[in-house]
């Protein structure tokens, strides 16, 4: 066996959770927007955000179980789950960490949302701005691809459609709060 394939089982499996914790957040802020609502149908674009979600989940446990099994850098349970704890990078990898609870919240309050309260649900769901952002600056500090041009590109542009994505829904939070009539008559379009 390749005395380096755990090294590259945790690199790729944690670009790959970030990657689809880019797409998750976007792909909810499009479902927010309604940017692809006439697209296809609601059932439909919140069951795809929910899957990339749980990937995200599933990657990211692969990430943390690669890093245990490597011995590049020592990594225990205890550098994994308490911030500051490594001694390689503490302060990117603690964002790491950081970004793995806010994840796991996320995730289980959206498994459980049925049965809290929706403030609750959306407070806890809307921290995936910041899951999105602490996890972005954990790959690029962090990251033994951080060199990598590819990378880089990708980070880049991902930060740009998050940020857009976000200013689009809060323009259109804005504009559906200074004229509440036009979204009463749109959920009325809709009912019938």
């Amino acid at each position: 066996m390749n005395p380096q394939l755990l090294w590259f089982v945790s690199r790729s499996s944690g670009i790959m959770a970030w990657a689809l914790v880019t797409l998750s957040v976007c792909w909810g802020l499009f479902i927010s927007t309604k940017a692809v609502a006439k697209a296809s149908s609601p059932a439909w674009l919140l069951d795809f955000h929910r899957y990339l979600g749980g990937l995200a989940v599933f990657f990211t446990g692969i990430h943390l179980a690669g890093l245990v099994g490597d011995n590049y850098v020592y990594f225990g349970w205890t550098e994994l789950l308490v911030p500051m704890a490594a001694d390689w990078k503490p302060g990117p990898v603690a964002f790491g960490i950081v970004a793995f609870y806010i994840l796991v919240a996320v995730e289980v309050t959206s498994l459980a949302m049925k049965h809290l309260p929706r403030a609750l649900w959306r407070w806890v769901h809307r921290s995936s701005f910041l899951l999105y952002f602490v996890a972005t600056y954990h790959a690029i500090a962090a990251g033994t691809d951080n060199e990598n041009q590819w990378f880089r590109i990708a980070a880049l542009a991902s930060i740009n459609v998050v940020a857009f994505l976000m200013i689009v829904l809060i323009m259109a939070t804005r504009k559906a709060k200074l004229n509440p009539r036009r979204v009463v008559r749109a959920r009325e379009d809709v009912t019938v």
